[in-house]
C-alpha cells in the first residue's frame, strides 16, 4: 500500500498483480497526471472527469459514500469527509471521501482525507472498527493536532499515522503535539520513504 506524498491520503495505490488507484479528493496536486492512473476504483464524479482525461477508467460506476469495492480480497469503503474539492479545471469532482481499507485478516485502516474533525467519526469507529488511523494533523486547511486527537476520540483507534504537516509553514501541527492531546495512542510517526507495518 502506497500513499502519495503530498499529505498521505490522496492517492492510495494497491500493489499486487494489479495496479488499482483510488483518489479521495480530486484536487490538482492529488490528480496532476490523470492519464497515468488506471483508476478504475475511483469514486463516482472523479471517474467520469478521469475517463474524460484519457485514463482506463473502465465501465463499472465508481463507488459513492458507504460503497465498498473489493479487490484480491482487500476491501476498500468511501466514508464522509469534509472538504473543499474540484477538479484541475475547475469542475465538479463530487464531496471529498476518506477510505477503510480492510485487509483479508481483518486489519482495517482509516484514511480520514482532508478533513476537520467530525462527529460522524464515531460512526467510523463503530461500524469498522479501525486498528490504525492516519489523520491529518497539520491545520489551516485541515484539522490540526488538538482536533485529531477529538477525532482518535471518536474512532476509539488507538494507534494514528499523522500525516499533512510540516510540507510548508501554514501546515504548523506536529506529532509531539498530537501525542499531548491524545496521550493514550500510539503515534506513529514516519519519514518521507519510510515503511511500517500495521
Amino acid at each position: 500500500m502506497l500513499a502519495d506524498s503530498a499529505d498521505g491520503t490522496g492517492l492510495l495505490r494497491y500493489a499486487r498483480e494489479v495496479n488499482e488507484e483510488e483518489a479521495n479528493a480530486g484536487r490538482f496536486r492529488h490528480l496532476a497526471r490523470p492519464r497515468g492512473l488506471s483508476n478504475r476504483q475511483s469514486k463516482l464524479e472523479l471517474k467520469d472527469w478521469l475517463g474524460n482525461q484519457g485514463a482506463d477508467v473502465g465501465e463499472v460506476p465508481g463507488p459513492n459514500k458507504g460503497g465498498t469495492v473489493e479487490i484480491d480480497g482487500i476491501k476498500f469503503t468511501l466514508v464522509n469527509a469534509f472538504h473543499s474539492g474540484s477538479t484541475p479545471d475547475g469542475g465538479y469532482g463530487g464531496e471529498p471521501t476518506g477510505i477503510v481499507i480492510t485487509f483479508e485478516n481483518g486489519t482495517a485502516i482509516y484514511f480520514a482525507g482532508d478533513t476537520c474533525v467530525f462527529g460522524d467519526m464515531q460512526l467510523i469507529g463503530r461500524i469498522y472498527g479501525p486498528d490504525v488511523a492516519v489523520l491529518p494533523i497539520g491545520g489551516h486547511f485541515t484539522m490540526d493536532p488538538r482536533e485529531a486527537g477529538v477525532a482518535l476520540e471518536l474512532l476509539g483507534t488507538k494507534r494514528c499515522i499523522p500525516c499533512h504537516y510540516g510540507t510548508f509553514p501554514l501546515l504548523k501541527g506536529t506529532p509531539e503535539e498530537l501525542k499531548k492531546h491524545a496521550p493514550d495512542v500510539e503515534i506513529l510517526t514516519l519519514e518521507p520513504g519510510e515503511t511500517i507495518t500495521v
